[in-house]
């Protein structure tokens, strides 16, 4: 397996209260994501979040192949570094699809891509970039229309 770095940085490199870019791929890129029932069962796991890890989770996106969400630890602290709560945001997730679907083999790939936001700006950037994503695909015609994304505990940034 060939290492990645950048992919392990954050657990060396600690941004209290940051916000995350988090991007995370089914294995062997998988189109099994975008249906009501993975997206409503995804959702009920960025839902406990809050609980299991001391993580929020805000605006996110479904594709059939990926998912983008972003994130940041809870006022009174995260239990568990991002790493450990994405770690076990998939664990509990393979698990609920495993009901769901009936294909046998690892859903998603071992690793996931994190990026840290520095400033409100930069939220919005993102945001505007990844909103775009089903539009980009074919998948909708305006990304207001796509059923597959929302917010959880935060909608920042608010007007965007």
């Amino acid at each position: 397996m060939v290492e990645h770095g950048h992919l392990k940085r954050l657990d060396r490199i600690w941004i209290p209260h940051a916000v995350y870019f988090i991007t995370i791929c089914t294995q062997d890129r998988r189109s099994v994501l975008a249906s009501p029932a993975i997206h409503e069962m995804l959702r009920r796991e960025w839902e406990s979040a809050r609980e299991r890890h001391g993580w929020l989770v805000g605006r996110y996106v479904v594709m059939p192949d990926h998912v983008h969400f972003f994130c940041t630890e809870a006022a009174d602290g995260a239990r568990h570094k991002l790493s450990r709560f994405v770690g076990g945001w998939k664990e509990w997730t393979a698990k609920g699809m495993c009901g769901i679907l009936a294909e046998p083999g690892p859903l998603w790939q071992e690793e996931f891509f994190d990026h840290a936001l520095r400033s409100d700006e930069s939220y919005g950037e993102k945001w505007a970039y990844v909103r775009e994503n089903p539009v980009r695909a074919g998948l909708a015609a305006a990304w207001e229309v796509w059923p597959f994304q929302g917010f959880v505990d935060f909608d920042f940034p608010r007007g965007t």
